[in-house]
């Protein structure tokens, strides 16, 4: 297999992370998002929407970071990304898509540059709307993980799922940009005990061969 990626990219971060997780080997061709080598004419015939991850699985070519995760759960099923009752898998899909759909889009690079070049609006004003969407977004999270019993050493139980493998890119993304945390115990608690595991830790942006 092989991922086009950059190390920085949350939606990126989430595949490394699973294909660690269950152990699949794969090669990285990283592209720097803040050089637009994403743009190039070479890329886009790779995937037209321009974006990372890409995931080829031999002659198969697979975009977003969601669907590629639910591919690797369908087609290596061990170990489990998501447990086998309908009701768990829906609240763990449910965490991990407001942490994908509802925090990430409105915080990614390009919405972020849009926001400076073209509405003007200055660097103060653009970190303030990202750290108010991710806090947003973390105190609804919080809220969920706290008050759930279902929620154990992960996000669900005590083995790593899906909303794991969103979390954590999350969090690396706030913690980027200076926020304080502090107000989510839980998720942080959570957060934790993912970094405790190989297959979190190498994935880390740090740990990429592009990481600046």
């Amino acid at each position: 297999m092989k991922l086009y990626g950059h190390s920085p990219s949350s939606a990126a971060f989430r595949v490394r992370i699973a294909l660690n997780l269950k152990e699949l080997p794969y090669e990285n061709v990283f592209l720097n998002l803040r050089k637009n080598e994403h743009h190039s004419s070479e890329y886009a015939r790779v995937n037209p929407q321009q974006a990372v991850p890409t995931l080829i699985d031999g002659d198969r070519v697979l975009t977003q970071s969601l669907s590629i995760i639910e591919y690797l759960e369908e087609t290596h099923p061990l170990p489990p990304l998501l447990p086998a009752s309908p009701p768990e898998r829906a609240r763990i899909r449910s965490l991990a898509l407001l942490i994908a759909c509802d925090i990430h889009p409105l915080d990614n690079l390009r919405v972020l540059r849009y926001l400076l070049h073209v509405l003007k609006v200055s660097n103060d004003a653009k970190d303030i709307w990202y750290q108010y969407w991710i806090a947003e977004g973390l105190r609804a999270l919080e809220t969920m993980l706290s008050s759930d019993p279902q929620t154990g050493a992960f996000c669900h139980g005590d083995t790593p799922t899906l909303a794991d493998v969103c979390l954590i890119p999350q969090i690396f993304n706030a913690q980027r940009v200076g926020m304080d945390l502090k107000a989510f115990p839980t998720a942080m608690r959570i957060f934790d005990a993912c970094m405790k595991l190989p297959g979190f830790d190498r994935a880390q942006p740090s740990k990429q061969p592009d990481a600046h």
